[in-house]
Order: C-alpha cells, then structure tokens, then sequence
C-alpha cells in the first residue's frame, strides 16, 4: 500500500472518530437539557402543591398570615429563578418558608390528623423525592458533559464546535445539605 493509501486510512480513522465524538457531546448536551427540565417539572409540581397546603392549614390557623405571605413569596421566587445556582438559592429559600408553614401545623393537633393535609403532605414527600431523583440525574449528565468537553483529544472537537460547560446543581451553603423533614 502506498502513502497516500495510508493517508486516506488515518484521514478516514480521524474524521470517523471527530464525527462520533462530535455526536456524543451533541447526545450529552441534549440529555442536560432534557435532565433540566425534569427538575423544572418536578419543581412545578412542588409549586402547584404549596397553594393547596397553605390553604389548608388557613383553614386551621388563619391568624398565621406572615408565614402564608413568607410562603408565597418563597415560591414566587423559586418559580422566577433560573439557572442551576440560582434555582438552588430560591429553592433553599423556599424550604424554609416551608418549615415555617411546618410549624404552624405542629400546633394544631387536628388540622395533622385533616384527610386533606395528609394527602397534601404525602404527594410532597413524594415530589421531593422526584425532585432529588432529577437533580442527580442531571448532575449525572453534566458530570458526563464536562468530562468529555475537558478529556483531551474530545476537547479540540468539543472547542472546534463551541460546546461549552454545564453548571452543576449545587446547594447554596453547608447548613442547606441536611434534607428537609415534612413527617408529622
């Protein structure tokens, strides 16, 4: 076989090789996307649920109108967030407007004991706990992303065709690491 027949292999080998790994960081790119928006879904459902409970326990504590004021704003920023960090810090907010809500219903044996809240109270558990799933997955994904955008020789096709670094999903602070508790 001549030079050029080689030429022609090793050319072949690299433009093979730049257009699968130009596929896998396209295939990566989608699938964080996609993981941000089942964290923004799983979100939404959190949202939708925080009306329904504050009226519950107004039913039950009407007086309590600085922590049904704390809660709604809490949640009005959270819906506005966007972008990993931001959404982190809102949400943090968030779920201590919602421990203060919490509280509220400590002192009120029968409004705990209400068919409603119950309910109310179990599809949360159950949101948080698809909102912890998304969130690992995504985190997942960008772990995988960036990994590929950073490992030489992916990066120069990663730089050639400007994909860039995802922000992984990070709590605000230490003290926001521990889980909340919405058992009675």
């Amino acid at each position: 076989m001549s030079a050029v027949g080689y030429v022609i292999i090793i050319g072949g080998i690299v433009l093979l090789w730049g257009g699968l790994t130009y596929n896998r960081l396209v295939r990566l790119r989608v699938r964080s996307e996609e993981a941000w928006r089942d964290i923004d879904t799983q979100l939404k459902r959190r949202w939708d649920l925080i009306p329904n409970l504050v009226e519950t326990v107004k039913g039950y504590a009407s007086h309590e109108s600085k922590v049904f004021e704390q809660v709604t704003l809490a949640r009005s920023r959270a819906i506005d967030a966007s972008g990993p960090r931001e959404q982190a810090e809102a949400e943090e907010g968030l779920r201590g407007a919602l421990k203060s809500l919490f509280a509220v219903v400590e002192a009120y044996p029968e409004l705990k004991a209400n068919q409603n809240f119950l309910g109310l109270q179990q599809t949360l558990e159950q949101v948080e706990d698809a909102i912890q799933r998304s969130r690992r997955y995504y985190n997942a994904v960008v772990r995988d992303l960036n990994t590929m955008i950073q490992v030489f020789p992916r990066n120069i096709i990663a730089n050639l065709f400007r994909f860039r670094e995802r922000e992984f999903y990070a709590l605000p602070g230490e003290e926001e690491r521990a889980a909340p508790r919405v058992r009675f």
